[in-house]
C-alpha cells in the first residue's frame, strides 16, 4: 500500500490511508508521518482496531508514553489511561484544553484508539500556530514575556480531588515548539488559567479573548469517531474539546500521551 496524506480542513488535520498500525512500519514511512504530523498537527486512521500492545508500541515510536498525573492507567497496561463512560455533569474535557497543562512538561502528543463510539460524542482541534500567527503585531508584543499558571482543578472536580491538592504549573502564554520552530498560543480555559502575577479580574478579560479566537470555525477540525479509529495529535500547537453529545451511551477510547519537553 501506499502512504496517502489528504488534508481534511484548510487549517488543521489529515487522514491517512495506506498504513497498518498494528503492523512494522519501515523507517520512510515514519519519516513521511512524521513530516505529515508536523504540517497538519492531527493525524487520523481509520478503521484499524489497533489492540493496546500495538498502540503503545506505535506510540513508542514518536516519544515514551506517561500517565497525566492524577488519571490512573489501565490494568495491565501502564502507559494506556482509558477514557469510559465520562458523566456529562462531571467532565473536565468538554471545553478547549491541552492535556496536561498543568504539569511541569505537558505531553507532546496524545493518541486516541477508539474502542466502542457511540452516535454523537465528536472530538475537536484547533491550531495554535495560526491562533496566534493571525494577532496583530501589537497584541504578539504584548504577549510576548507573559506566563500563565495552569490548574488541574477542572480534571480534579471530575475525579474527586480536593482543590488544595490539585497540581499547578506556569508556561509561557506564547510557547515555541522545539522542532517547529514556530509559536503558538498556550492558553485555556479560564477555570483552569490566569495569567502569572495578574489578578483573576485584569487576566479573564485577555485570556477569554485568546481563547475565543483560537476556536472559530475556520480553525477547527471536528471529528466524527467510529469503531478502529486512530487519532493522534501535537498537544504542543492545538488544543481540543470532546463534545459529551451522547447520553448515557456508551464510549471508550484507549489513550496514550507521550512525554513532553517543559515549554519555552
Amino acid at each position: 500500500m501506499k502512504l496517502c496524506v489528504t488534508p481534511l480542513t484548510g487549517s488543521i488535520g489529515a487522514a491517512v490511508d495506506g498504513v497498518r498500525l498494528d503492523e512494522p512500519i519501515d523507517d520512510q514511512t515514519v519519516e513521511a508521518l512524521r513530516a505529515a504530523f508536523r504540517e497538519h498537527c492531527t493525524l487520523v486512521f481509520r478503521d484499524q482496531y489497533v489492540k493496546p500492545l500495538a498502540q503503545i508500541e506505535f506510540a513508542r515510536l514518536w516519544g515514551e508514553p506517561v500517565v497525566t498525573e492524577m488519571l490512573n492507567p489501565l490494568d495491565g497496561h501502564p502507559e494506556i489511561f482509558q477514557v469510559a463512560n465520562v458523566k456529562k455533569e462531571t467532565t473536565a474535557t468538554e471545553a478547549w484544553h491541552y492535556d496536561g497543562s498543568f504539569t511541569a512538561a505537558p505531553p507532546k502528543i496524545t493518541m486516541l484508539s477508539a474502542i466502542t463510539t457511540p452516535v454523537g460524542g465528536d472530538t475537536m482541534w484547533s491550531n495554535q500556530y495560526l491562533a496566534y500567527e493571525r494577532l496583530s503585531p501589537a497584541l504578539k508584543d504584548t504577549l510576548d514575556g507573559l506566563m500563565v499558571r495552569f490548574s488541574g482543578i477542572r480534571l480534579g472536580r471530575m475525579l474527586n480531588v480536593a482543590e488544595q491538592d490539585t497540581p499547578t504549573a506556569v508556561h509561557p502564554l506564547v510557547r515555541t515548539h522545539p522542532e517547529t520552530g514556530r509559536k503558538a498560543l498556550f492558553v485555556g480555559h479560564r477555570d483552569n488559567a490566569c495569567i502569572d502575577g495578574w489578578t483573576r479580574q485584569e487576566s479573564e478579560p485577555l485570556l477569554e479573548y485568546l481563547y475565543q479566537s483560537s476556536v472559530t470555525p475556520d480553525n477547527v477540525y471536528r471529528h466524527a469517531w467510529r469503531d478502529g479509529d486512530l487519532v493522534m495529535w501535537d498537544n504542543r500547537c492545538t488544543m481540543h474539546y470532546a463534545i459529551h453529545g451522547y447520553g448515557t451511551q456508551e464510549r471508550v477510547l484507549n489513550r496514550i500521551t507521550l512525554r513532553g519537553e517543559v515549554p519555552a
